[in-house]
């Protein structure tokens, strides 16, 4: 086994990994500078996706625990303005479950460096946000999918919601919301017969299909990696009804691998977090709801940004945390080693 199976990029070490540079970005020991930051909204999620929650869902952060519009916006600024973020995507549990979402994406797209803004969501209410969230200068969505049968839909998510989540991928294509992006996760038994079918369906509407393996995020801990479906299997079902060419573009930090289908110009992609990890160029970081620093998606230790904002830190001060907390990131998740710990948050609270 090897560093690329561990999760761990082959990357060189700077000469001195005790000595963080004089720089204000958001470097790490390993060379990666983190420009793409991921904000997690609002835990609370309106599915109960049998892989990501119970059926009674979880304990949902209080309103005093998640950091308010005007904190929000402040450390949004800080990372776009002081700590070189070029990219801001907005997640949750259900980012339009926020009520202040289109005042937060708003403030963000008014930020003199304009960083490009997207929004990862289930797509139940996004039939009746497109048009305000155009308006607040949102560039781009990803919307979940995981099926096209209205009963494995219910099955899976526990409500039967399939028909918004359709509307709201029209709405988004309406507005002009581009690249959308689809979002699958194929589940041993449930729906991994349907890959072919989601990807024509996408390629007739001119939406992006992403299938994700699934990864150890889920509240119940029960996540088996011998029932998930790898990149492999996912590329061998599509390739019994279509031909796949390996995209030649260049992937930078973007954690889908992509396929020309049948020549193109419609891709498929297939974001392999657990079998090909993508560690060595990822250029991201994390801030949770409740106000915590994440440098992984996979991290198990966090920095608090909201107790010191709410103390009175200036953003010198909150700056230093947030090069601290980067500085430190790990190498890779080493998913494959034996010393691999599940996070105690699931995804719903980590953000996507």
């Amino acid at each position: 086994m090897n560093a690329v199976d561990l999760g761990i990029p082959l990357v060189r070490r700077s000469t001195d990994s005790s000595e963080r540079p004089d720089t204000p970005e958001l470097v790490d020991r390993f060379g990666r500078v983190a420009t793409d930051l991921r904000v997690s909204l609002i835990d609370k999620c309106n599915l109960r996706c049998t892989y990501c929650m119970p059926a009674e869902g979880l304990p949902w952060l209080k309103r005093d625990e998640m950091l308010g519009t005007d904190e929000m916006i402040r450390l949004i600024r800080i990372a776009v303005e002081e700590l070189g973020v070029t990219t801001v995507r907005f997640t949750g549990g259900e980012p339009l479950l926020r009520q202040d979402l289109v005042d937060v994406i708003a403030a963000t797209s008014s930020l003199p460096s304009r960083p490009t803004t997207s929004l990862t969501t289930n797509g139940i209410n996004l039939g009746g946000f497109a048009e305000k969230l155009v308006t607040a200068g949102l560039n781009r969505v990803n919307v979940s999918l995981d099926t096209l049968d209205r009963a494995v839909f219910k099955e899976l998510t526990r409500r039967d919601r399939m028909q918004d989540v359709l509307d709201g991928l029209a709405a988004a294509k309406t507005m002009k919301l581009e690249p959308v992006k689809v979002n699958a996760v194929l589940m041993r038994g449930v729906n991994e017969h349907e890959a072919p079918d989601l990807l024509r369906f996408c390629i007739e509407r001119g939406y992006q299909l992403r299938f994700i393996e699934q990864m150890p995020l889920d509240a119940q801990h029960e996540w088996d990696r011998g029932a998930m479906i790898t990149a492999d299997e996912i590329l061998e079902m599509l390739s019994r009804d279509f031909t796949l060419t390996p995209d030649v573009a260049e992937r930078g930090s973007a954690p889908a691998e992509r396929w020309l289908v049948d020549g193109g110009p419609a891709t498929v992609g297939v974001i392999a977090s657990v079998t090909r990890p993508f560690c060595a160029a990822c250029d991201r970081t994390r801030l949770t709801a409740d106000g915590q620093l994440r440098s992984c998606l996979f991290s198990t230790t966090e920095t608090d940004l909201r107790g010191p904002m709410r103390d009175g830190a200036t953003d010198a001060e909150l700056i230093r945390l947030w090069q601290g907390e980067m500085w430190a990131k790990a190498a890779g998740h080493g998913m494959d080693s034996g010393e691999f710990a599940q996070p105690s948050r699931p995804m719903s609270a980590i953000g996507g």
